[in-house]
């Protein structure tokens, strides 16, 4: 099998399910992590590898990132396939440090380049999705997952609120003895 059919074996039977809540925008997305645990399955079954590679350009208008994510073929190195997203960092982001906003720039980056190597459609993502606050909806509660309640217990010690985790999900009476014992 050459590279661009195991590339093609991954586009097609790849999934990775959006997992994580950004409270803020109230929707779900998946991160560059979530997309590269979901391919490992694919890497020693078809005998490839995945690497991302970040470059700082400087413009006038401020830095860019450009991140290349390559498909290698593990047996023939120079058989490989690569995917670009282009990320402007943005140096004027209320509430961030410098190294935040770099370090936002580049999760957005890698998560959009694997997305173009392994076409992944996002068109229900949040870019596509979100209005920006022009239209209130009404939110869905989530059972609290037990992989999301050790999230949820490092919450609450930290000093955050078990109410506060009510009002987001749909928490057991066991789930709820759990964290008020976090206190």
């Amino acid at each position: 099998m050459n590279i661009n059919e195991k590339l093609t074996v991954i586009q097609t039977e790849f999934k990775s399910k959006k997992t994580r809540f950004n409270s803020f925008g109230k929707y779900y997305f998946r991160s560059a992590e979530d997309i590269l645990e979901a391919t490992k399955p694919f890497l020693k079954k078809l005998g490839v590898s995945v690497t991302i590679h970040e470059t700082l350009i400087s413009t006038e208008e401020g830095p860019v990132l450009q991140v290349t994510a390559t498909l290698s073929d593990s047996e023939k190195l120079d058989h490989f396939m690569s995917a670009q997203a282009i990320v402007g960092v943005d140096l004027n982001q209320k509430g961030m440090q410098r190294p935040q906003q770099f370090g936002a720039a580049s999760s957005y980056g890698k998560k959009y380049a694997l997305g173009n190597l392994f076409l992944i459609d996002d068109t229900q993502d949040s870019d596509a999705t979100n209005n920006h606050g022009k239209i209130k909806q009404k939110a869905v509660k989530q059972k609290l997952t037990d992989a999301s309640l050790n999230k949820a217990k490092d919450y609450v010690a930290k000093g955050g609120s078990v109410e506060t985790i009510k009002n987001k999900y749909i928490v057991s009476a066991k789930q709820e003895k759990l964290l008020t014992q976090t206190l």
